[in-house]
């Protein structure tokens, strides 16, 4: 795959009209971002404008280094559970050390051509841990979205509704009022029409209506007080490599995150623009966007679903739309940073209400439920360990879970089967089997196949094979043909099974073994093992040279 940007390749033809299309694209986006960038920061344990920095530092970025055409980079809701616990955990400095740890781990990741293998995670596991999140959002805005009163909301998420009735008496109408009225318009307008962002409509609306009517609500100058203006500045973090062995787990937890969310968001927006993303430069691009956020004083960053959408409904087909965006936040925040001090608290809960609600993904939740037993386990255990104990966990024990029952599964559908009583059942000629009884199968000899991979979770099925025989046969043949692959603890079952025929007087014939099984033995040297005029290419010959044995 080729390490190049797509800004490179996208310049090529590149035109005054898509020119034009892509700036207002940017612009479009970039006035979007602004209420989720500052949203996601807050909901992250984080001051405000740290999520503008990200969006503008790692914005910029993942548009320029990309390899998706109309990727838009910034913090986004799946980081907010996990940006949390960071802080919450390892402070500030801790978050610094663990995003930079992360950007490092995605462009190896990057390097060494893993943009494919991020498809391999189960959908149950990416439904469960995307669900939680919303559920840990949604639960995060209950305090401001209702004007309660009250100390720091516990972590845990028990604890916290916990928290939340015993306060139930604190609510404030005045907030609740300005949050539904923010709530209605975000679910009406984008009925009535999508070229005003509903965001940020809410946002100037319920921002008007406070300072207008002098409500008594928290507001982001009130809880946090006067945000900088100017571009961020570069500041070099505080290093402790004490501390490294403790974030590589979060840290590891947040490149996947990355990886995984950028790449669902560039798939997407294939679909959308008939493209074709660069999966392994998108993750380069991500790692040099999450190493470079933090120095500028930003979190974790990705790529956005909702904003990359936005960007391709706007006519954006390039990175300039991207870059644009960044530029347009950057602006906002030299201009208009006093401005944004003004806007009340509940009106950003309202909007991650809506992100929340969005991120459930209840449709696909609802239908894994309805498919096999397996997947509702892998489904609930990822989902309930998201809410309940912690995201690292849950991606973890969600992947180990699910591959334990894929294998579970897999060996399921490997037989081994005996084709001697079923044609001494029968008396008639099987295709399946492509036997034919007029050639006769001796009393002596005992014909087995196996059907399915021949790895760890089935192998043991070939030794019990043998229960089923009462006298030990003279020769035993065993056909492969239905093994397209087998690992080396079916290599090792299968030299313990020619070593108990061994002692018990049985010659075993391999017949009909595939080029990965076969290559499998010689490389590990075990084609004398068997003996090489035990391996026979196919079932006629291993019948007569077991007739010959019998004879002999």
């Amino acid at each position: 795959m080729v390490l190049i940007p797509k800004l490179f390749s996208t310049l090529k033809n590149y035109d005054r009209r898509q020119c034009a299309m892509d700036i207002a694209a940017g612009v479009v986006v970039g006035v979007v971002a602004i209420p989720l960038a500052l949203a996601f920061a807050i909901a992250s344990g984080v001051s405000p404008e740290k999520g503008l920095y990200t969006a503008i530092v790692a914005g910029f970025l993942i548009s320029a280094l990309g390899g998706s055409r109309v990727q838009i980079g910034g913090p986004t809701g799946a980081f907010v559970v996990i940006v949390y616990g960071i802080v919450t955990h390892y402070g500030l400095d801790g978050l610094t050390m663990c995003t930079i740890m992360a950007g490092c781990i995605l462009i190896v990741m990057g390097f060494a051509r893993m943009g494919s293998v991020i498809k391999f995670i189960p959908y149950p596991v990416i439904t469960g841990f995307t669900s939680g999140i919303a559920v840990i959002i949604f639960s995060s805005q209950v305090k401001d979205f209702f004007g309660l009163k009250m100390g720091s909301v516990p972590a845990e998420f028990i604890a916290k509704w916990g928290s939340y009735f015993s306060s139930i008496g604190t609510l404030s109408p005045d907030a609740l009022a300005l949050s539904l009225f923010a709530l209605l318009i975000l679910l009406l307008l984008p009925k009535i029409t999508h070229k005003v962002p509903a965001p940020i409509v809410a946002l100037l609306a319920a921002t008007m209506a406070a300072y207008w009517l002098k409500l008594p609500i928290e507001t982001i100058g009130s809880r946090f007080g006067q945000l900088p203006q100017g571009l961020p500045s570069f500041s070099w973090p505080h290093w402790s490599w004490n501390r490294v062995p403790d974030l590589i787990r979060p840290a590891t937890t947040v490149a996947l995150l990355a990886g995984i969310e950028s790449l669902l968001s560039a798939v997407v927006a294939d679909g959308m623009i008939g493209g074709r993303h660069r999966a392994s430069m998108e993750l380069i691009a991500q790692g040099v966007a999450n190493i470079a956020s933090p120095l500028f004083g930003g979190i974790p960053a990705t790529g956005a679903i909702a904003r990359t959408a936005t960007n391709i409904k706007s006519g954006g087909r390039t990175p300039i739309a991207g870059i644009t965006h960044a530029l347009v936040l950057t602006l906002v925040l030299v201009f208009l940073g006093k401005w944004v001090t003004l806007i009340p608290l509940c009106a950003l809960a309202s909007i991650l209400v809506i992100v929340a609600y969005h991120m459930s993904e209840w449709r696909s939740f609802a239908s894994i439920l309805k498919s096999s037993r397996s997947d509702v386990v892998v489904l609930l255990t990822t989902f309930f360990l998201t809410v309940l104990v912690d995201l690292t966990v849950a991606v973890e024990v969600g992947m180990v879970l699910a591959a334990f029952l894929f294998m579970r599964r897999m060996a399921e559908l490997t037989h081994v089967d005996s084709i001697t009583r079923e044609l001494k059942e029968n008396g008639e000629t099987n295709p399946e089997h492509d036997i034919d009884p007029s050639q006769g199968i001796p009393k002596g000899i005992e014909v087995y196949e196996i059907n399915g991979p021949f790895f760890f979770g089935a192998a043991s099925k070939l030794g019990e094979s043998l229960a089923y025989i009462e006298k030990p046969p003279k020769v035993f043949i065993l056909r492969m043909r239905h093994v397209p692959t087998m690992d080396a603890t079916g290599l090792h079952a299968l030299e313990d099974f020619y070593s108990r025929c061994k002692r018990q007087g049985t010659t075993l014939i391999l017949s009909e073994i595939h080029h990965n099984p076969f290559a499998l033995l010689k490389k590990a040297d075990k084609i004398e093992t068997f003996g090489k005029k035990n391996l026979k290419p196919n079932f006629q010959d291993a019948l007569k040279y077991a007739k010959e044995i019998l004879a002999g």
